[in-house]
């Protein structure tokens, strides 16, 4: 499934779902990001996704981190929330959402890197090598919040 973002753009669909989210933060002890190449739009991102009904905000970033990278990770942390109503995601199913994004931090206590159906690659990242990456504005003031690089806020 295609996927389409926008951000403050007056032709942007109207949303018709509110979604509520999680996405993870992932350094390690080198302070290298993990970071991976999205599928449905290919553009670089943080591991995250829709919370399940029977999970919280921390166990669904774990979940989005093993299925999308392969590593078993634990939340250390809270980068920021993100909640932006000029943020607008459009999948091709016709879903037009806003979304409700708890980015955590986190690190790596198990599993190896791999691949799902939902990212081309996934990898380790210096902050100089993510400068370089096609990503989103709303991904990278994520990345710039979990490195140091500003203060999170909600919005």
């Amino acid at each position: 499934m295609a996927r389409t973002e926008y951000f403050d753009d007056p032709n942007a669909p109207v949303p018709n779902s509110l979604v509520v989210a999680a996405s993870a933060a992932v350094v390690d002890d080198e302070g290298r990001l993990l970071l991976q190449r999205r599928v449905d739009n290919g553009l670089w991102a943080m591991p995250g996704g829709a919370m399940e009904m029977a999970e919280s905000l921390p166990e669904a970033a774990v979940r989005e981190v093993r299925e999308e990278t392969g590593y078993e990770v634990e939340v250390t942390g809270v980068v920021g929330t993100y909640t932006d109503a000029r943020h607008v995601i459009a999948y091709s199913d016709r879903e037009v959402r806003r979304q409700f994004n708890v980015c955590f931090r986190a690190r790596v206590v198990g599993g190896e890197l791999a691949v799902s159906d939902e990212s081309h690659e996934a990898g380790w990242f210096t902050a100089g090598e993510i400068a370089g990456l096609d990503m989103h504005h709303t991904q990278r003031l994520r990345v710039e919040h979990a490195c140091g690089e500003g203060s999170a806020h909600a919005g």
